[in-house]
């Protein structure tokens, strides 16, 4: 294996922070670029099921991450009106003993923030968003919006639904409106003392046509979240999120649960969101050029495996790269791409489809799973297979 190539990653989310990570540890000679100006604690919930935390472990962040999570000892489904269990998921100890790791959730600030730490920070550049992306055939030439540029032999796309390097690769086209918005909140959990009800730790109310999921974001438990779907015919606001109000809320979840009616009651700010979508895409990588997470399968948050699918990309990227050698990155991403694109693109459709674990069901599938340990499959004839 050579690591003599130099490889750019094109944003430091939670996918391109991975991917960076990963790579600097395996010793690639690798930079990370983000078009954020600095790090701040953005964004709100997450979920890493035991499928994520093996990669968490390969980075060196699983021991901090269990002591600053919250650890549900399930997942409940439960009907949003009469409040009835439609399933009873077991997580906790049972998710160590039978998934090989923990299920936490946490503030999606503060694992970012953790994993931006991981990276080398002289080798990580804030303020450089992507505007023209060259691939000259023995290199590619980045050109950002501060003016300046550089080069690397590989580029990682990890730039999420709207990404450049997507879109040098697959042409101008806008991400898929998916009918849908969700409302984030964080609820201080001091304010729920007041009520004579029970917050479980991780719970999705269910009804026909519309979901709530809450969870706790700290292992005080001293925040409590929450995320909604909720049909919505159009998006005409032209920004990524707006804010919302106790009142929407209301009329969103008229008749819902008096547990709901109180997380609404405590709510003081809520801000809405659309939910955008892809089908799955006909070609992850090009030469030179690759791409990973949202930027290629971006899905609704349904299944709370979005950042986790985007994860488990760079973790599968990076071990292809070391298989067969970064000198042969053609056939690394193309290892790659075989052994992520059905798994990422079934993830995608039971996310579409909203039906994760609302019924008791075996999650195995997804939380079983290690990308250390998964076999892997060799690419065929790729002009056979259908992008379904």
């Amino acid at each position: 294996m050579s690591n003599a190539l130099t490889i750019a990653v094109i944003g430091a989310g939670l996918g391109g922070a991975a991917a960076g990570a990963l790579l600097q540890q395996a010793g690639y000679s690798t930079k990370v670029y983000e078009q954020a100006p600095s790090f701040t604690r953005l964004g709100a919930g997450i979920h890493l099921g035991p499928n994520v935390m093996k990669v968490m472990r390969q980075i060196g962040l699983e021991e901090r991450l269990d002591a600053m999570g919250s650890h549900p000892s399930h997942w409940f489904s439960r009907d949003g009106k009469s409040g009835e269990y439609l399933s009873r998921i077991p997580l906790g100890d049972f998710a160590r003993q039978e998934y090989g790791a923990s299920y936490i959730t946490v503030h999606r600030g503060d694992l970012h923030e953790l994993m931006v730490g991981t990276l080398d920070q002289e080798r990580l550049y804030f303020g450089k968003q992507l505007v023209e992306v060259d691939d000259t055939g023995d290199k590619v030439v980045m050109h950002f919006s501060d003016g300046s540029s550089d080069e690397a032999d590989i580029v990682i796309g990890a730039d999420g639904v709207n990404s450049c390097i997507r879109e040098k690769l697959l042409g101008s086209e806008a991400p898929i409106y998916s009918g849908w918005v969700a409302h984030r909140a964080i609820i201080s959990a001091e304010k729920l003392k007041a009520y004579d009800l029970d917050f479980e730790a991780c719970v999705k109310w269910w009804s026909e046509d519309r979901h709530m999921m809450v969870y706790f974001v700290t292992g005080d438990e001293q925040e409590y979240y929450y995320v909604t779907g909720v049909p919505e015919p159009e998006w005409r606001h032209g920004t990524s999120f707006v804010d919302s109000s106790r009142e929407e809320m209301r009329k969103a979840f008229e008749g819902y649960h008096p547990t709901v009616q109180a997380l609404i009651d405590c709510t003081e700010t809520v801000t809405k969101w659309p939910l955008l979508e892809r089908n799955p895409l006909p070609l992850w990588h090009d030469n030179r050029l690759v791409l990973l997470g949202d930027a290629c399968h971006p899905m609704k948050p349904h299944m709370a495996q979005g950042a986790a699918m985007a994860i488990e990309d760079a973790a599968m990227l990076v071990r292809c790269l070391d298989e067969v050698g970064a000198d042969n990155y053609q056939e690394a991403f193309e290892l790659y791409r075989t052994n992520r694109f059905e798994r990422a693109s079934r993830v995608q459709k039971v996310s579409h489809d909203n039906t994760w674990l609302r019924h008791d069901e075996d999650p195995a599938w997804v939380f079983g799973y290690d990308v250390y340990q998964e076999p892997l499959k060799q690419p065929q004839d790729m002009s056979q297979e259908s992008p379904a």
